[in-house]
């Protein structure tokens, strides 16, 4: 199959990307490196011993998206390309409805273009908003507390109803929780921009002597230690999970949603106390006041993706934190190096 991925040089874009080649699938790379790295595909290149046909392209250029479709004629798309950063969101909201929502609508105006109708939408669990009923499952009722989680909820309904108006199009919204963990050669991983807005890249500098401690947001949480749990999943696991939405979407027809998780939650200190384990570093850090909006925990029901794409995580806290630092200690500044 002919995969096109928008965002393909991204963290997780760039592990789906490789796992596509490993699996035979034939891939074409659209994105404008706005977040991300064109280093990031030249290493996948070296992974997978093949090479990626690769588009700098903005998806609000809509004329040249469409020409684009045209030359590639793609079966399939995985669609990543968007602005992610809650606390931005809040700062800019017309940016990242513009380029998150605007941009799938040119994305969807180019797939249509070519009668190609079978996507995986990268969504997210920040469509169930603050809700403690957990765990989270797909029939949890959707919000959105911030810019960020109502562009992806807007595109989630949006795929819905275009679902409902043409019964041809197979479309996978995936709502993941927190990717972290890198590929095993340490070759590609997370390469934030600036200060990391997500635990686990921030602790990893920590230990590696970029920063000097981790601040922990509120430790009287009604939780096991006081601090906020989440759902941490590897992003290989992750990729895997992108693959077997398409696979599915290949026989099946209609709008699916599932959550990729693992189904269990860790603590903030839990996963420092895994680093400094794994790191042979201390990590530092302190305790400060909560966050508005943080909840004290979050975490997946994944059992409807084991039971319809036979999918499940695999790789524990563990794993996750060796991918991570060996990641960190081979590219301290990320794919500057």
């Amino acid at each position: 199959m002919h995969v096109l991925v928008t965002g393909g040089a991204g963290y997780i874009g760039s592990h789906t990307v490789l796992l596509l080649l490993e699996e035979g699938h034939t891939v074409s790379v659209l994105d404008n490196f706005s977040n991300s790295s064109p280093e990031s595909i030249r290493r996948v290149e070296k992974i997978s011993g093949q090479s990626v046909a690769t588009y700098k392209l903005d998806l609000l250029d809509r004329e040249r998206l469409i020409d684009l479709f045209g030359q590639l004629r793609p079966d399939a798309v995985i669609h990543f390309a968007g602005l992610k950063a809650v606390g931005e969101s809040v700062a800019e909201p017309l940016r990242y409805y513009r380029n998150n929502v605007a941009g799938t609508l040119n994305l969807l105006d180019g797939m249509m273009s070519t009668n190609c109708k079978k996507l995986v939408f990268s969504s997210s669990a920040t469509v169930y908003g603050d809700s403690n009923k957990l765990p989270l499952s797909e029939t949890t009722e959707r919000s959105a507390t911030n810019p960020y989680g109502r562009t992806k909820l807007h595109i989630e309904e949006m795929l819905e109803e275009l679902g409902i108006s043409d019964p041809d199009w197979s479309i996978a919204n995936l709502r993941y929780f927190n990717p972290v963990g890198a590929h095993e050669s340490g070759l590609i991983g997370e390469d934030p921009q600036g200060i990391p807005n997500n635990l686990m890249p921030y602790v990893a500098q920590v230990a590696i002597g970029k920063r000097e401690q981790v601040n922990v947001f509120g430790a009287d949480y009604a939780t096991s230690d006081g601090t906020g749990v989440r759902d941490y999943i590897h992003v290989l696991d992750l990729a895997a999970g992108h693959l077997a939405a398409l696979e599915y979407l290949s026989i099946q027809r209609g709008v699916n949603a599932w959550n990729l998780g693992t189904g269990h939650g860790t603590s903030v200190l839990e996963v420092i106390e895994a680093f400094s384990r794994v790191s042979g570093q201390e990590v530092a850090y302190q305790v400060v006041e909560r966050r508005p909006g943080d909840v004290a925990e979050c975490y997946a029901n994944p059992e409807k993706a084991m039971l319809d794409l036979g999918w499940k995580a695999e790789r524990g806290l563990e794993q996750m934190v060796e991918d991570m630092w060996r990641w960190q200690v081979k590219n301290p500044d990320g794919f500057l190096n």
